[in-house]
């Protein structure tokens, strides 16, 4: 009986059959791999000072400037100033011709005498009753008469001569020496430069906001690259009714005269200055709509979505009000590819640099770049 050997080879392989038909399953129940984390740029919020200012358009005057006339008819002797040079207070500018006026003098003066001469014995008259009330009180007006002439004549004398009311830079002279001119001709004009104003009118809404002894900064087209800071010193008591803005005034320093009145200014006022603002670098922040986020990096390397509310938008960094704190880290690059929870790994120092500040900024102050004369605020989202 040969049959019972033949079972054995039979049996082997279903066994191997059933084993071969058990690994697939094995197979699918096993985990698949992890990602990697992606790789971004990230920096801290930071804790800068922050300046939000409004952004004008003014004019520049001067702090002192008159017209120089003449208050009589005479001839020019002599000009005792260069033109667009300085002059001191109570510098001699111009000298008319005072002969005429010495002889009107020595006239009145003599019949000044006179008079006098003839009012004091009018006096004794009357008290002997030898002259009537009415003859005394004409030769007493004449004397007075005489008085006020004498003053009018030194004064016209005084006038002949003209110095500079205070210190400044003379423009050009309108007259010649030996010129004769008439009353009110203008000779010149004197102009103090140092300081300069800056008159600008600030709509009412930001009234609320402004005060005495504000910074200003300003620029001009003469000088790209330089900026020049006052302070206000005038705030109009009342808004024009037409354009709906108040008149400002501030006082630049200009010891180097370099600022002409009349000038175009660029200026920014500074509105408020907060000194421990959080900030981060502007493209670390996604906007839609009137909504703003940002990705900070968890302390488990997660990134993880935030709503912030911005403040004033400076030099390359947006203020946060609320939804970061100074120290987290925030994500600048790579923000398109990481999805909230999703591991990331911050890239290098090297990389995060150019979001950092440069050397001797972090001490400085963020200029606010977006309010403006309309009331918009590009800064604020």
């Amino acid at each position: 009986m040969r049959y019972p050997r033949l079972l054995l080879p039979a049996a082997a392989c279903a066994v191997a059959l059933l084993a071969a038909c058990k690994k697939p399953e094995a197979g699918k129940a096993a985990a698949p791999p992890a990602m990697p984390p992606t790789q971004v740029v990230a920096v801290e919020a930071r804790r800068e000072s922050v300046a939000e200012s409004l952004s004008l358009v003014g004019t520049l005057t001067a702090n002192e400037w008159v017209e120089i006339k003449a208050e009589l008819e005479a001839a020019v002797m002599e000009i005792g100033f260069d033109e667009g040079k300085p002059v001191t207070k109570g510098q001699l500018l111009f000298r008319l011709d005072e002969s005429k006026l010495t002889t009107a003098l020595a006239e009145a003066e003599v019949n000044l005498k006179l008079s006098k001469v003839n009012y004091d014995r009018a006096q004794q008259l009357l008290r002997d009753k030898t002259i009537s009330q009415q003859e005394f009180d004409q030769l007493a007006s004449r004397y007075e008469s005489m008085q006020a002439t004498i003053a009018v004549r030194q004064r016209e004398l005084k006038d002949t001569k003209i110095f500079a009311a205070f210190a400044g830079v003379m423009g050009a002279r309108n007259v010649s020496a030996g010129q004769v001119i008439k009353k009110d001709t203008v000779l010149g004009q004197l102009v103090d430069l140092n300081p300069v104003k800056v008159e600008v009118s600030v709509p009412e809404r930001f009234l609320s906001l402004l005060k005495l002894d504000q910074t200003i900064e300003l620029r001009v087209a003469a000088f790209p690259g330089r900026t020049f800071k006052g302070q206000v010193y005038f705030i109009a008591p009342q808004v024009d009714t037409n354009t709906r803005t108040a008149l400002v005034k501030a006082r630049i320093a200009n010891p180097d005269l370099v600022l002409k009145p009349g000038m175009f200014a660029n200026l920014d006022l500074t509105l408020q200055l907060r000194a421990d603002a959080v900030v981060v670098p502007e493209p670390a922040i996604m906007v839609n709509a009137d909504r703003a986020t940002l990705y900070v990096v968890d302390k488990d390397m997660n990134a993880q979505i935030r709503p912030v509310k911005l403040g004033v938008r400076a030099a390359g960094v947006v203020e946060i009000l609320q939804g970061v704190a100074a120290g987290q880290l925030v994500i600048v690059e790579g923000v398109q590819k990481v999805r909230p929870g999703a591991k990331v790994k911050p890239a290098g120092p090297e990389a995060a640099a150019a979001y950092l500040p440069k050397a001797g900024e972090k001490a400085g102050k963020r200029e606010s770049e977006t309010a403006r004369t309309d009331g918009s605020a590009g800064g604020k989202q």
